[in-house]
């Protein structure tokens, strides 16, 4: 699961276990009658147990409604969107599929692309996820997505290489931070891991220092408004030039992906080549299926995302977001809606984390969560008194592709913490 599975609200936000289109027209073989239903599932799990997790739990579906037939195809992530964007623009969506909220998904409701949900939430479902989770698939009262797992953000490090390099304990401020990229360095360890060459995980950074020098009713306000005149972006620009030039980026990340293959930056830290890797809750898992032995790595551990001073941000907010999933709106609807009910229960969501070691979003089954990384995770995002989502989601496609770009931009010297707010400012007036 990656952000893939980021893959990305006030946790009542968003994410991905995103899905991929087999190629009828969805709602083509619909039918709620009772006869024969054929639907097409999009997600983004293209490899080991949570490609494994999705093909039993749709067998395990079409074993329990034999009228139903599912077909799944998986996506690689940094793929999806685009081609989401084109299918649900020709008419030939995918029935089921990833949602990541925010403005792509107010996009696709004004589009009228997904089906209102609201009155087939099983009484279950209501129970057993939280009414804040659900809210970051809301809109004027409707709800369009079911959500799946929590996916708080921060910083997944390698304990053993923090031993290495000398560092007691962990970041709890940028200046902490800073001395451990130093020691780091000192060991000829790569400090932090860093896909740059998918943009977005660079653009978490940017994400990050906008947390906290922002306040949350400026990012909440910038969704409704997409203008970022306040100070705060340009101050958040300026932090990440400061920590870029410290040089704590792993050798080559410009040209690093992110969650493909042993050299990307999940790679990097699951074979102890990087000490850091900033990424959502998905992470554990993809690090997992990097490893040499394809297992958790056994020094994983995390930390928030440090504070920074004068912020206007709380400093135990977090970005973070809630993997989910949209029913296209010309899906069959019982059929559909009987899905997304089906891959929340409590045995489901159970299975769900041990295939992707990533928090179910089923308080019921959160018990099963044992990993010590994941724990101090969703402890503090339970405690955090805001969560916003990942900003290139909550923005809206437009917004978010210039924001990603022009901190790649940044990081790579092409560009400044003003470039950042003045490319964002020009991709939303456009439209």
């Amino acid at each position: 699961m990656t952000r893939k599975i980021r893959a990305a609200a006030a946790i009542a936000l968003i994410g991905a276990t995103a899905l991929v289109a087999s190629g009828c027209s969805a709602g083509s073989d619909a039918a709620d009658d009772g006869g024969e239903v054929s639907m097409t599932f999009w997600h983004n799990s293209t490899t080991g147990p949570g490609k494994a997790y999705w093909a039993s739990t749709v067998k395990a579906f079409e074993e329990k409604y034999p009228n139903v037939t599912i077909k799944t195809q998986a996506i690689q992530n940094e793929d999806l969107d685009g081609k989401l964007q084109t299918a649900l623009n020709s008419g030939d969506a995918p029935d089921v599929f990833l949602q990541r909220g925010g403005g792509k998904m107010d996009a696709m409701i004004a589009a009228g692309q997904l089906m209102d949900i609201s009155d087939s939430i099983s009484a279950d479902a209501k129970k057993s996820i939280s009414a804040g989770t659900f809210a970051g698939y809301e809109k004027d009262g409707k709800t369009y997505a079911m959500p799946g797992a929590v996916l708080p953000e921060g910083i997944w490090y390698s304990k053993d290489l923090f031993e290495e390099a000398g560092i007691e304990g962990t970041p709890t401020t940028m200046d902490e931070l800073n001395d451990a990229v130093s020691k780091l360095k000192a060991k000829d360890i790569d400090p932090v891991a860093v896909g740059a060459k998918d943009a977005w995980p660079a653009a978490h950074w940017y994400y990050n220092f906008a947390l906290r020098e922002c306040s949350q009713k400026t990012l909440e306000s910038t969704a409704e408004s997409l203008k970022f005149d306040n100070a705060c972006w340009t101050k958040a620009g300026e932090q990440l030039e400061d920590f870029n030039a410290t040089e704590p980026f792993n050798k080559g990340f410009l040209t690093t992906a992110a969650q493909q293959g042993a050299g990307s930056s999940a790679g990097l830290l699951a074979n102890h080549k990087a000490a850091m890797e900033l990424m959502g809750a998905w992470d554990p898992g993809v690090i997992a299926s990097l490893t040499p032995d394809a297992k958790p790595l056994g020094d994983l551990g995390w930390f928030p995302f440090p504070t920074i001073e004068g912020g206007k941000g709380d400093p135990k907010s977090m970005m973070g977001g809630v993997d989910g999933n949209s029913c296209s709106a010309q899906a069959p609807k019982k059929a559909c809606t009987d899905f997304l009910n089906f891959i929340v229960q409590k045995d489901n969501q159970e299975a769900y984390y041990k295939a992707f070691n990533a928090i179910p979003v089923n308080k019921d089954a959160q018990s099963v969560v044992d990993a010590d990384y994941l724990k101090s995770a969703l402890a503090a995002y339970q405690e955090a008194p805001f969560v916003s989502q990942y900003l290139d989601t909550l923005y809206g496609q437009n917004v978010g592709n210039a924001l990603n770009t022009s901190v790649v931009d940044l990081l790579a010297g092409k560009g400044n913490a003003k470039d950042i707010v003045s490319s964002t400012n020009q991709a939303a007036a456009k439209g």
